[in-house]
Order: structure tokens, then sequence, then C-alpha cells
């Protein structure tokens, strides 16, 4: 299969809008994505801490494809991977994925922080079809752009739309892309999105890539790395993704694997905090 070229048109829409909808992208091997997606859910007894998903709350799952050797290919995959080379370049870094079970309805946010001085591009599967009132990804096109008057009062003013505009969350004008199970959203992280009157088992997961950061940016990588302990993990990547790494995929992974020494103590202090006994 020829690697994907987004279109100068696709490119110029995600400049400005913040967001691509990639219907039917994976419609061939959506049957094995969720095979897997259900067989790393069954492997850790439902979740983190071997708990099942309930419907009370999200679950959640870092990383997630990593925890497969069929998911961790993704990455490899020409439609993947021409997306975020498209976007980021032909050596973008992978920063992680997590899996989900999402519950009710999402706030509205950006991830990653406010404003964020690289850019990230959360890729999305949806796993269920969703529409807008079932709990259907929303984005507020635009949002993303920090330092732009739009874009800063949207920030300002997003999270409280009921004092603020007057309208709830649900009402908030913005794009409702609803998905069958194969298609692919793609969005800037700083782009607001929520989700609305959704169920109590809405499956997804995401992977997540940023530029390949130059030697002044590393502390940035550094930091987006710490980040991880709150899952307490020891390595940004599970052994899956690692193990079947090929020079292609190693170009993807190498700038978090060589600046995360410090995430074992970092993690071992989350452990720590959480009363939990430490490894090893």
């Amino acid at each position: 299969m020829e690697k994907l070229q987004l279109s100068p048109q696709q490119l110029a829409f995600m400049q400005t809008f913040g967001y691509l909808s990639l219907p039917g992208l994976l419609n061939d091997c959506i049957d094995e994505v969720i095979a897997a997606f259900e067989a790393i859910w069954d492997d850790h007894g439902g979740g983190h801490g071997g708990k099942p998903h309930d419907g009370t709350a999200r679950s959640c799952i870092v990383p997630f494809i990593d925890q497969s050797e069929y998911l961790s290919g993704l990455l490899d995959d020409p439609r993947v991977n021409g997306v975020f080379s498209s976007l980021l370049g032909d050596d973008f870094q992978y920063l992680g994925s997590d899996g989900n079970y999402y519950v009710g309805d999402t706030s509205w946010h950006s991830d990653g922080g406010w404003p964020r001085s690289i850019v990230y591009y959360k890729m999305a599967l949806y796993l269920d079809p969703l529409t807008s009132k079932t709990g259907a990804i929303r984005v507020i096109p635009g949002s993303h752009r920090y330092g732009e008057g739009y874009a800063e009062q949207v920030q300002a003013m997003a999270r409280e739309s009921e004092q603020k505009w007057g309208v709830g969350g649900a009402e908030v004008p913005a794009m409702a892309l609803e998905t069958q199970p194969g298609d692919v959203v793609v969005f800037n992280q700083g782009t607001k999105h929520s989700a609305w009157g959704g169920g109590t088992r809405r499956r997804m997961f995401t992977l997540n890539c940023t530029v390949r950061h130059e030697e002044e940016q590393l502390p940035l990588m550094r930091k987006e790395v710490s980040n991880f302990a709150r899952f307490q993990v020891d390595s940004v990547y599970g052994e899956a993704m690692v193990k079947g790494a090929g020079p292609g995929r190693m170009r993807h992974l190498e700038q978090a694997l060589a600046n995360e020494d410090h995430l074992p103590e970092l993690s071992r202090k989350a452990r720590e905090e959480r009363g939990e006994p430490s490894r090893g």
C-alpha cells in the first residue's frame, strides 16, 4: 500500500480549523482493531488495577496500543504514518497512546495545557457508531490558534459557557464529527473538543504525535515524558511497541526513549503517594 499523503487542501484545513475527519480510513482492518482493543482490556482485567469497567466513570489504560503487537503496527501503517508524516514531517515522534471506555459527557477542553509551545496532533479511533446525540466528538473550529483573539476568548469562556454565554456545553456552537468504526479523526491538541449525551461504554483509543524536537527543545520532551508518571509506568512505551520496532518505527520512538531516564523514579514516587507497593 502506498503511503498516504494529505493534500494541500487538507493541510490548509487543519491549519485553519484544527481538525480533519477521515471517513473509512481503516475500514479494511477495523474488525482486527476492535478485537485487539478488547484483548488488551481482557489482559488487564478490565483496566488499570484489574478493575472491570463498571460504567460509573471513565476507564483508561496508558500506554495502550503499545500493549498489542497488532495495534503497535498501526504506527507503521502507510495511512496512519502518512497522516502524521504529512502534518509533522517524516521524522515525527510518537508520544503515547491511551485506550478508553468513556462515560457520559466530556466538557470542553484542550489537551496538554494552554498555550503549548510544541505542536501535538491526536489521532482518535472511535469503535462504536456515534452521533451528535450519543457522544460523538465535537470540535470548535479555529480554537487551536494560540494567541489569536477568537481562540483566546474561547479558552477563557468555554468551560463556563452557562455563565459566560448563557448556553450549556452541548449548545456551544461546534462541529459534531459523527463517526462509524473505521473512521479516523485527527486534531491539533489545542483544538477545543468535547462529547455530550454518550452512554457508559464508548470505546476509543488515540495516538499522540509531535515534531522531532531540536536540541534546545529536548527539555520540553522530558517534561512531556514526566507526565506519564501519573500512570505509574516506567517507560513511555509498552513492551510490544519497542520489541516489534524496525528501523522505521524506531525513528519515531527514539527521542522519548533517549529522554525518559527520569521516569522510573517519578513513577516510584507516584506509587508511594498512592500507597502502592514499589516494583522490583
